[in-house]
């Protein structure tokens, strides 16, 4: 996974295909995303 800071927003690839597509986050998004990794709420 690849993630880049551009204008605020997250995009987050594949690292192996880095030509490839990404989805791109709000700042809300990606930190709702990150907290709910941190606090283990997957899977």
């Amino acid at each position: 996974m690849c993630r880049d800071r551009q204008a605020g927003r997250t995009g987050v690839r594949d690292s192996k295909d880095r030509s490839g597509p990404a989805l791109v986050f709000a700042p809300a998004e990606w930190a709702a995303f990150a907290a709910t990794v941190e606090h283990g709420h997957l899977g």
